[in-house]
């Protein structure tokens, strides 16, 4: 009996659709892709049913972590269900608001954060957790100046350790993020903090993410809890809002199911944090990866094969442009690949053990390595799931290697396959001024005299 993985036909049908409709053609699209947005509005309910309402948490705030996937119409998707943005950069600040996010569901973590960054955001009434004790100078020195709307608090490095991937682990003992609790004379820096600057109401931590297990995310939480309650014991009720407990769930990568889930994490936070869900504290989460990776995938033609030292090679146009963690980490970020014919339609062949190379001009931009796939033909499609989060979102401009067309996707009750354009395919022949092409003074007047511009 053929057991049918509803995902991988959902897949399925959404590239033969992309094909008729010319989304994706051997000439003119040759690699594309597509974000599932009902894939989206499933995940961010499980979120939100992960996490209880009041009493239990007076309030919570799910922002996405816009590093994840920076794409103003996915930004806005997920502004129109409810959710609150991360940022981390100006530009993310920017994307955020052009979105729609409002200036309050919006929280500013980075640990290089400019004076004028600063101003901004607390001019806007933006949230912000300040990096460093000089930060919190910083953030003084504005506020002495101008009083701000802005929910502020300090990222502690909880030091629980690292997990699989160095990397990802930024709770380490010597971490660059944060104030590290465990170091001499911190805890009590902090609590001074406090007491200095009625302002500063919001503890902030962020234990890792991919590799990282969820009992040590969960026992940094609980760490970030204790020190609420010790600011709340030292300085009355209240002294301490909220708690930002970051994102960070990892993603199974190795298949189609969702796991671990954010109701496992919450069980975690549970066992290990109990005080998260006392009724003192709001809930601030910043998930990013998990809410998008497996709602999102590639497409990519194979555009030549040969064989090399007896091992099948296929050649196409995915390589790292689109997947930089992979080629450059294929241990710690390997992904998966799933053979279509041109017409979209899954191959079913027998399988051979073969590499899956990228476009790129150095011999390390292959997608898969020895994998094994139905053989591969000129013509075919390569698919590459769970890439919604980081991968095509984010392009590395290797080789002026273009960035690929993405593409929201629902399928409709009827069942067709409703596509709207969430990015442009960048034309490799049209160069700009981000290309060091500067347009001479005589074109731009010509152009102004046509009225163009």
């Amino acid at each position: 009996m053929t057991v049918v993985n509803p995902a991988a036909a959902r897949r399925e049908r959404i590239l033969q659709e992309a094909v008729r409709q010319g989304l994706l053609d051997p000439e003119r699209a040759l690699l594309a892709a597509f974000v599932d947005l009902d894939g989206v509005g499933v995940t961010v309910g499980d979120l939100r049913n992960s996490f209880p309402g009041p009493p239990e948490l007076p309030g919570v705030l799910h922002t996405f972590a816009a590093k994840a996937n920076c794409l103003v119409p996915v930004l806005a998707e997920l502004a129109g269900l409810g959710m609150g943005c991360e940022v981390a950069t100006a530009g993310e600040l920017a994307r955020a608001l052009a979105a729609g996010f409002p200036a309050e569901r919006i929280v500013f973590d980075a640990p290089a954060k400019t004076r004028a960054e600063l101003e901004r955001a607390l001019a806007l009434g933006v949230s912000v957790n300040a990096d460093s004790f000089q930060e919190l100078e910083r953030i003084a020195q504005t506020l002495a100046h101008r009083p701000s709307a802005s929910r502020i608090g300090v990222r502690l490095n909880c030091q629980v350790g690292g997990g699989a991937i160095a990397a990802m682990s930024t709770a380490t003992s010597t971490s660059k993020f944060g104030v590290p609790l465990g170091d001499p004379g911190n805890r009590e820096r902090l609590l001074r903090a406090f007491a200095e600057h009625p302002w500063l109401t919001r503890v902030h931590t962020h234990t890792g993410s991919q590799g990282c297990p969820l009992d040590l995310m969960a026992r940094g939480v609980a760490q970030a809890v204790e020190f609420a309650d010790e600011v709340v014991a030292a300085f009355g009720p209240g002294r301490v809002a909220g708690i930002d407990i970051g994102g960070g769930l990892p993603v199974n990568f190795a298949d189609d199911a969702f796991t671990p889930t954010f109701a496992e994490y919450a069980g975690q936070l549970r066992a290990h944090a109990p005080g998260l869900f006392s009724g003192r504290y709001e809930v601030v989460t910043e998930f990013g990866r998990s809410l998008l990776a497996k709602n999102g995938f590639m497409a990519a033609y194979v555009e030549y094969t040969k064989t090399a030292g007896g091992r099948p090679i296929a050649v196409t146009h995915a390589g790292v442009q689109v997947a930089t963690r992979t080629v450059f980490g294929p241990d710690a970020w390997p992904l998966r690949i799933e053979a279509h014919a041109g017409d979209g339609t899954a191959r079913t062949g027998r399988a051979v053990r073969q590499d899956v190379a990228g476009p790129a001009c150095f011999a390390g931009d292959l997608l898969a390595r020895d994998r094994a796939l139905p053989l591969l033909h000129p013509g075919d499609l390569v698919v590459v799931p769970d890439t919604g989060a980081y991968y095509f979102s984010t392009p590395f401009h290797y080789n002026s290697l273009p960035e690929p067309a993405v593409h929201g996707v629902r399928v409709l009750a009827d069942g067709r396959v409703d596509f709207s354009l969430v990015r442009p395919a960048q034309d490799p022949w049209l160069l700009s001024e981000r290309d060091g092409v500067r347009v001479r003074p005589r074109e731009s007047a010509g152009a102004a005299a046509r009225g163009v511009g």
